[in-house]
């Protein structure tokens, strides 16, 4: 017989934190996943849109079919390529504000606030390969 096991709600909500506005999630996360249906909006807003391709499969394909291969895993993200975060991360008295708040991706639209300030990045580093057991080079943390 199969136990059935329910997760009460309101202690899962205690996990998270309303967002304080602060934009540590905004200019920490570097790329977000985006659905096929929002990378020409994200694209057309202004946003950097790339895919993950390392120096090893660039030698083995060219980089037209990684962006393909990627397309069709669903491997496509908004980047933000330096520390000053999402390109339409918009600060207003003393504030954080998204630009396209209403059309932003669906994955920051399912982002709940657990850790906004710096308490997760100084556990496990701006890369999040340290969950993985490795470094920022592939090799495994000492």
């Amino acid at each position: 017989m199969e136990k059935s096991s329910s997760v009460d709600a309101s202690a899962l909500k205690t996990l998270f934190q309303d967002c304080r506005q602060c934009g540590s999630c905004c200019k920490n996360y570097r790329k977000i996943v985006l659905q096929p249906d929002e990378v020409d909006f994200i694209r057309k807003m202004g946003g950097h849109v790339g895919v993950d391709a390392s120096l090893s499969e660039l030698r083995q394909r060219s980089l037209q079919e990684l962006i393909e291969t990627a397309k069709a895993e669903g491997k496509v993200y908004m980047i933000h390529p330096d520390d000053k975060g999402c390109i339409f991360l918009e600060k207003r008295n003393d504030k954080y504000y998204c630009k396209i708040y209403h059309h932003r991706p669906r994955t920051c639209r399912g982002f709940r606030c657990n850790m906004a300030d710096s308490t997760f990045l100084d556990i496990f580093g701006r890369d999040a390969t340290a969950l993985l057991g490795i470094d920022a080079y592939g090799l495994p943390l000492k």
